[in-house]
């Protein structure tokens, strides 16, 4: 068996003790610090050459990318330096890192953040660029364990802003961005429906900025199965919650709509909207004021705008 991952720490701080007058660093004799180049050399020195691609934790992170899921033991596969970093910083556990040949000095950036449990892995550049989706990877990926929230998990978050309910969405970056945007403008969390692009595909992943690692997200893969639109809006009715659809054109203009109470605020698929089904067992419908010549908004775009009205009614 291999070792589980820890989570990672929370800072890292530079072994500086101050500058001298010309500008240069200088480091303390004190034999419990590191200097940078130590530093490098532990580093370094975690990392495990694995040269086949059937090695288990190469295959996860191989299916993890091409089906756009969790793993069977639960973890999410990322990659990207930043994207790294901002799951560091969320204090996510990491289960393995990997690192491209070629790029294994970002071991030296990276590791003194991650936990010495961690399972720290270097591939030859062709196996590396073979298990992600992208064309120019950045040569590092891990294996990380997102949180888990259930849906009375985000009811208990309203007084943070609405909660947002997707409905057949299927465009990553869209996802993505309505992510970024809900914890950026305040939202209590994301309800995704069924039809809905995978919260794990890294294309969301990376138009999040990170916000997936933090955002209390509802899906088919966590706590509570209630990821059904039906369902989750039987509940979220049953708690006092408002039900509020959007449109692209008819309904209340969002400049007149109340959105300071507890609502929870729905957006459909970018071609169709939401279905008629869904629509029926609304309590308000709203639409953004836009010119004729334009069809509809995109939904990232239409979904922030929305959130940014509904925090400016709130201060």
């Amino acid at each position: 068996m291999l070792p589980r991952g820890i989570f990672a720490r929370g800072s890292y701080h530079n072994t500086a003790k101050g500058c001298k007058a010309g500008g240069g660093v200088s480091f303390t004799n004190d034999p419990g610090m590191k200097n940078p180049s130590e530093t490098a050399l532990s580093a370094q020195h975690r990392l495990r050459r694995i040269e086949g691609r059937h090695n288990p934790l190469v295959k996860q992170l191989r299916q993890a990318f091409s089906r756009a899921q969790l793993t069977e033991s639960g973890d999410c596969a990322i990659e990207g330096l930043r994207i790294l970093e901002e799951a560091i910083r969320s204090s996510l556990r990491f289960s393995a890192v990997f690192f491209r040949e070629s790029a294994q000095d970002r071991a030296d950036r990276l590791l003194p953040q991650i936990g010495a449990q961690v399972e720290t892995l270097l591939l030859p550049d062709k196996l590396f660029d073979s298990l992600l989706p992208t064309e120019s990877p950045q040569g590092v990926a891990a294996l990380v364990r997102l949180k888990e929230f259930s849906l009375d998990d985000v009811v208990e978050r309203l007084q943070l802003g609405p909660i947002v309910v997707l409905a057949g969405l299927q465009d990553p970056g869209n996802l993505g961005t309505i992510l970024r945007s809900s914890e950026a403008f305040g939202s209590a969390g994301v309800v995704l429906g069924e039809g809905t692009v995978s919260p794990f595909n890294s294309k969301v992943v990376r138009a999040s900025a990170g916000s997936v690692f933090r955002l209390p997200m509802v899906h088919s893969h966590g706590k509570s199965a209630t990821a059904k639109l039906e369902e989750a809006s039987e509940k979220l009715r049953a708690q006092g919650v408002r039900l509020i659809a959007t449109s692209s054109h008819k309904g209340t203009p969002l400049d007149q709509a109340d959105l300071k109470a507890a609502a929870a605020i729905f957006f459909g698929n970018e071609g169709a909207g939401l279905p008629r089904e869904v629509m029926a067992k609304m309590d308000e419908v709203i639409a953004i004021p836009h010119t004729a010549q334009v069809e509809s908004l995109n939904a990232g775009v239409a979904a922030s705008i929305v959130l940014y009205e509904a925090a400016r009614q709130r201060k």
